[in-house]
């Protein structure tokens, strides 16, 4: 049985934006789904305001991997970090005009790739993850409020 696919999906599958990598990018984020093998990295370039000036992704998986991975690049550039942050799966799903259900955890890597960048944009700014315990981050991270051992 053939998945149906959205149109906007097959567009940004055959048509990705943002993709590549930035060199001066000051977070980064890899979160991966070993089940599927879908491996996903983003990059961010924000600004003294905390603004995403620029984003770019590199995905290793299927077209609903790479769909998920351009569309919530487009959503999150220009935005502050407190915005981004509140991007969720369902969010980048709905803005694809759907996803089959078997490929829902690629809107979900999205999400977790864009919090793990975001948490490494403040890691290396020596501040806490800013990230609550339900992001469903891929990664290890400090929670903001918690003390040092």
């Amino acid at each position: 049985m053939a998945m149906e696919y959205s149109a906007k999906v097959m567009e940004h599958f055959a048509h990705p934006h943002n993709v590549g990598s930035i060199d001066d990018a000051n977070g980064i984020g890899e979160v991966g789904n070993a089940k599927c093998g879908d491996i996903m990295r983003m990059y961010l370039k924000i600004n003294g305001d905390e603004i995403i000036e620029d984003v770019k992704f590199q995905t290793f998986g299927c077209a609903s991997a790479i769909a998920t991975s351009s569309i919530a690049t487009d959503l999150i550039k220009g935005q502050p970090l407190s915005e981004a942050l509140k991007l969720t799966n369902q969010a980048v799903v709905e803005a694809l005009d759907g996803l089959p259900a078997v490929k829902i955890h690629c809107s979900v890597l999205a999400e977790e790739a864009i919090k793990a960048a975001i948490n490494d944009y403040y890691k290396r700014k020596g501040v806490h993850c800013v990230v609550d315990e339900s992001c469903g981050c891929a990664h290890e991270h400090d929670h903001a409020g918690e003390d040092d051992e």
